[in-house]
């Protein structure tokens, strides 16, 4: 279908097929056709409101843009034709179906302050949705911390063994990194939620169109200051995908444990089938790709807020033709991190744990040393004293190959005189555990406390 652009009375030649190639966007804006037949039909009534429009035009554009949402919502064919975007798209269908009419619909109105008003419109739903995903992700992982409060797990850093802990506390560990993923995406959704429909080109529109009520037909709690500013800004979108990407940073991090503690030789936890996948060699091989896939599909998210910033980076005010890329990158992102956070959640849901494997992997790395050296504290003996005692208890141990619990207290009192018999009480896990008693800590009590609290905090869970 050939179709007639609405810009081209100023050219005598028609636009190289390959430059169409690059600058056509209709593919990528269709996900905004109903937020632009929206913000069209504000733009209608405003129109309408100053008398732009008599009572019948006003009607008969209103009539076709309500058929056109019902056509498109039944994804009636033929509707789109060889249009340069979706924005053309919608003003060819109504001039085809009004006539004179519809050639009034662009009024005061420019590609420029209707393309970010769509984008505005779009963003806002999307941070909607992916903050009641990352809700029911926190749901799920309360649940799970709750199921395992009392479970003793090793703890890292370096990813080496470091201190046991209460799986828990490790599970409550990233649901306030989730609980910030939603604060992040909240400021973004506040950024996104300003119209800028009656900025025109750059400079403002000639029409005395009341922005007030079109901000309020389209829902929107606050209208743009400045109409340069407006058209040119795309600092809700970086914002948004900063929150994806730092969002996406807390769930490749958690698969990135997810695929070592299942991994046979770690053998901590076990994945539902439904969340693996085999090998088309290998028949043994359960391996967690979703968690992989997830991981990988981080560095995407990523890219997105640097291409972003990048494209940004070198641009005069106002609009530049650069930030039709911006939707590119804001689509896949925001898609990406949704499906992302919906799989991860129903994979959290199938997770067992391995016991027996935990309890072997605490034997190791001597994670209890750290007690120790408290215990030695506790006998008046100076920390940095404390710390080089138990390094020499640990090194006899490894040379021994024994842990801490199976010295005697002859080989104790070998390095120390200060070791008594109650040291055996203080170098269990139990003990280990209770002893971290502080405000925020691992303690069976705090994480009691933490699960109170985080109830309280899963306010949508009592809707």
């Amino acid at each position: 279908m050939t179709t007639k652009k609405v810009w081209g009375g100023r050219f005598e030649k028609e636009l190289d097929d390959d430059a169409k190639t690059l600058s056509y966007s209709l593919e990528s804006d269709k996900k905004l056709v109903f937020y632009d037949l929206a913000v069209n039909k504000a733009h209608v009534n405003a129109l309408y409101q100053q008398k732009h429009l008599t009572e019948q035009e006003h009607h008969a554009l209103v009539t076709c843009l309500d058929q056109l949402v019902k056509e498109f919502k039944e994804q009636s064919s033929g509707l789109y034709g060889n249009d340069e975007d979706i924005h053309s798209c919608i003003e060819r269908l109504v001039t085809e179906r009004c006539g004179d009419v519809g050639k009034k619909m662009h009024t005061g109105k420019s590609r420029n302050d209707q393309v970010i008003t769509d984008t505005r419109l779009y963003t806002k739903d999307s941070l909607t949705s992916l903050i009641q995903e990352v809700r029911e992700l926190i749901s799920t992982l309360y649940e799970k911390a709750t199921e395992y409060k009392s479970v003793i797990f090793p703890g890292f850093t370096h990813f080496q063994p470091a201190q046991p802990i209460l799986l828990g506390h490790h599970l409550c560990a990233y649901i306030e990194k989730f609980f910030r993923d939603i604060h992040r995406f909240e400021e973004a959704f506040k950024t996104a939620d300003v119209c800028c429909l009656g900025s025109g080109a750059m400079a403002g529109n000639n029409y005395k169109l009341d922005r007030q009520s079109i901000s309020d037909q389209l829902g929107f709690s606050s209208l743009s200051r400045n109409s340069m500013d407006a058209v040119s800004d795309r600092d809700f979108i970086l914002e948004t995908l900063s929150a994806c990407s730092i969002c996406m940073t807390h769930l490749s991090r958690f698969c990135e444990e997810i695929v070592t503690f299942t991994s046979p030789i770690v053998g901590l936890m076990n994945l539902g089938d439904d969340f693996t996948t085999g090998s088309s060699l290998m028949p043994q091989k359960k391996n967690p790709d979703v968690a992989e896939l997830i991981r990988g599909k981080t560095g995407r998210v990523h890219a997105a807020f640097l291409g972003l910033q990048t494209t940004l980076k070198g641009l005069p005010l106002t609009y530049n033709r650069d930030l039709q890329e911006d939707k590119v990158y804001l689509f896949d992102a925001v898609e990406t991190v949704h499906l992302s956070l919906k799989c991860f959640r129903k994979m959290c849901k199938t997770i067992e744990i391995n016991e027996g494997a935990i309890h072997k992997a605490l034997e190791k790395g001597y994670g209890v040393a750290t007690d120790f050296a408290d215990y030695l504290v506790e006998k008046n003996v100076p920390f940095r004293d404390a710390h080089e005692i138990t390094g020499q208890v640990v090194l006899y141990a490894i040379q021994q190959q024994k842990q801490l619990h199976e010295l005697s207290i002859e080989e104790f009192q070998s390095i120390s005189k200060d070791i008594k018999e109650d040291v055996f009480k203080a170098i269990t896990f139990e003990a280990s555990i209770k002893a971290k008693n502080s405000y925020g800590a691992t303690a069976y009590n705090q994480v009691e406390i933490q699960l109170d609290e985080l109830k309280r905090r899963i306010t949508w869970n009592n809707h």
